[in-house]
């Protein structure tokens, strides 16, 4: 599926989504040992919210991300962005948001409009990273804040062996018995084994026009949280 570009691409990410739609959540929890209900929290906490922020949750999928916003900050603006329409759509059955539908690549949204943009497990997903990027630094006002969470491709260690099974025969397995599309969950360790490091997304942050950038390796290495300001 990596080898995949453009459109192609898209296409193939935004109906693979689609057909996990009701097990995506749940898949994430298992998959990373219910870790990824705190990384979320941690990404709310780096975006340095106030209670009159405005937060663009990218990516948002079902809305976990906006959601554990505004358990923080209850008066938050949050506006859950996704370009597929099913995630959103169980998303808004488990609470209401205020959804969007939206590019990665064209957000519908004007210049220096959020405070802080957040996302979880986008990045590697869209089909020209640099521009994912440069988009959200322009729809940012200047001094906020952009928060990525993702796989980062992991370095070599005494754990590479068992992180490869747990990636390319436990994560596959599991995924084609809850969702019955094992295809998907094949996806992640290839996006993941192909995605850039966490030193490389940094440069790029960079190169966006983003200060202040630092980032936190997690599970092995195998997953980041970057932070950076406009």
């Amino acid at each position: 599926m990596t080898q995949l570009t453009g459109q192609e691409r898209a296409t193939y990410v935004q109906n693979m989504f689609t057909q996990i739609a009701k097990r995506y959540d749940l898949m994430n929890r298992l998959m990373t040992g219910f870790q990824d209900v705190r990384w979320r929290k941690q990404v709310i906490r780096l975006a340095r919210l106030t209670n009159d922020a405005s937060l663009l949750d990218l990516g948002t999928g079902t809305g976990d991300l906006a959601r554990e916003a505004l358990t923080q900050f209850p008066q938050a603006k949050v506006t859950a962005a996704d370009f597929t329409f099913e995630m959103m759509r169980v998303g808004q059955k488990t609470s209401p948001l205020n959804f969007a539908n939206a590019d990665a690549l064209h957000l519908p949204f004007i210049d220096s409009s959020f405070d802080a943009a957040i996302s979880g497990f986008l990045m590697r997903n869209v089909i020209d990273l640099q521009k994912g990027i440069e988009e959200q630094f322009r729809v940012l006002k200047n001094g906020g804040r952009i928060v990525i969470l993702d796989t980062t491709r992991p370095k070599k260690n005494i754990l590479s062996p068992f992180i490869w099974i747990h990636m390319h025969f436990i994560i596959p397995t599991l995924g084609g018995l809850l969702t019955g599309q094992r295809e998907a969950y094949n996806y992640l360790p290839d996006t993941t084994e192909n995605f850039v490091t966490a030193e490389d997304l940094s440069s790029r942050m960079a190169k966006a026009g983003f200060k202040n950038i630092n980032f936190q390796r997690l599970m092995f290495g195998t997953i980041a949280i970057h932070w950076g300001e406009k």
